[in-house]
């Protein structure tokens, strides 16, 4: 197997992992519970700083298992509840109890959280209180990566290189583009890569889950009534665009259910994940195309994704409707060009939608994006492109580096006045 294959695959193993709940209120928690193991005991009292991202981020979007919002009962919750050693699923077992006590933490005002200045997008540094004991843990440049812990001001572990936590960094050192993916996608030993149906699994139980149960905005509940009382058809697109809203109303809802996630992100992991899976379906797809059209989809998220900051002032959930919309023309028998025409497409239709904090809404975002992946298909299919037209260039390879232009450098006042909106 090629060298790249390789580092292609140890890639996708290392930033595509389930994670329960949103990613930056979970980082708290899973800090949390790492000062928490470190005293041996729960602590008493906790001081949370975040970077002004990762802040924006937690601001709305609901704890799983805890039905509550924020911060504050992210951290209390790991502190109080929560399983170091388990990396985006720190909660996956709070029980009712273990959040009353997180509550309770809250309301005596030994739960403070604050924003901090700081160069990384990704950062959550929790000091953790016990009597004479104290614990600090610091989370830098990616969710679970721990950059520094100390016991009694006494530095016991340190990582100084966190470079690792970036999305550019993790395709830096590779060779790769578009026409790398698809033909690693399509050729490599199917053995290899089988692992990524998994997501399919994960991701199609938090779908079940949102139909079956009133979640966050209920995107999906409610088209599924407007099919049955016929204001929407039933087809390809709108099941698309259903199924894949309701994972992302419950994820974001606080359901106790992991989604797969793809590079920090649940709600990108189901977009990367559940389109396919649909279209897989309806084209009668075997599982070994699936799988191939899976690791397309999710690897050239990544690819694009590695272009821009890992939290920024644009929704992510554009670029990996894009790769996933590449996926479902390969599904569709189209042709590689065909597949480009799709990532082309897709950028030129949504790139302007901005991330305002995860949220319930986000559902919403995802649903957009799901269907924009849906027309950029069929507008492929049919040998229809965007080209030279706005951020979108003539190559595939351009556009990429366009967005990732547009968002390092021309959004960086958007992000900032946000924020700002959203503190006020």
């Amino acid at each position: 197997m090629k060298t790249q294959w390789h580092q292609y695959i140890n890639v996708i193993n290392q930033v595509v992992k389930p994670a329960l709940g949103c990613t930056e209120p979970i980082a708290a928690a899973y800090a949390s519970a790492v000062a928490a193991e470190m005293l041996a005991e729960t602590p008493t009292s906790l001081q949370v700083y975040v970077s002004d991202n990762l802040y924006k981020n937690s601001m709305g979007v609901f704890v799983p298992g805890t039905g509550k919002v924020g911060l504050a009962i992210a951290a209390a919750s790991g502190a109080v509840a929560g399983n170091a050693s388990a990396g985006l699923e720190v909660l996956a077992a709070i029980t009712s109890a273990q959040v009353e006590t997180a509550q309770a933490l809250i309301d005596s005002h030994s739960v403070l959280v604050n924003r901090t200045e700081t160069d990384e997008f990704i950062y959550c540094q929790v000091i953790a209180k016990q009597g004479d004991n104290e614990s600090v843990v610091t989370i830098s440049g990616g969710h679970t990566l721990i950059i520094e812990k100390r016991l009694n001001g006494e530095v016991i572990f340190a990582h100084s290189d966190n470079s690792q936590g970036s999305t550019a960094s993790v395709c830096a050192e590779m060779e790769i583009s578009i026409a790398d993916i698809y033909e690693f996608a399509t050729l490599v030993d199917i053995e290899h890569i089988r692992f990524i149906l998994q997501a399919k699994e994960l991701n199609g139980k938090l779908s079940a889950e949102g139909m079956m149960n009133p979640y966050g905005l209920e995107i999906g509940r409610t088209m599924q009534k407007g099919i049955e009382d016929g204001i929407l058809g039933s087809g390809l697109m709108n099941k698309i665009v259903m199924l894949t809203a309701a994972a992302s109303d419950a994820r974001m809802g606080g359901a106790t259910l992991p989604a797969m996630s793809n590079f920090g992100s649940g709600n990108q992991g189901i977009a990367a994940t559940i389109p396919v899976s649909i279209a897989a379906e309806h084209y009668n797809s075997t599982d070994e195309e699936l799988a191939r059209a899976l690791i397309m989809s999710h690897l050239g998220a990544i690819y694009i994704k590695s272009h821009y900051p890992p939290l920024s002032a644009f929704c992510g959930n554009t670029v990996t409707s894009a790769a996933a919309a590449m996926a479902m023309v390969f599904l569709a028998k189209g042709t590689f060009e065909q597949s480009c025409y799709a990532i082309q497409n897709v950028l030129s239709d949504s790139a302007g939608m901005v991330c305002d904090g995860a949220k319930a809404s986000c559902a919403m975002k995802v649903s957009t994006s799901s269907g924009a992946s849906v027309r950029a298909t069929l507008m492929a299919l049919n040998n229809h492109q965007v080209s030279q037209q706005g951020i979108v260039a003539a190559d595939v390879e351009q556009t990429i580096k366009n967005v990732g232009k547009m968002v390092s450098q021309g959004m960086c006042a958007t992000d900032s006045t946000i924020i700002d909106i959203m503190s006020a």
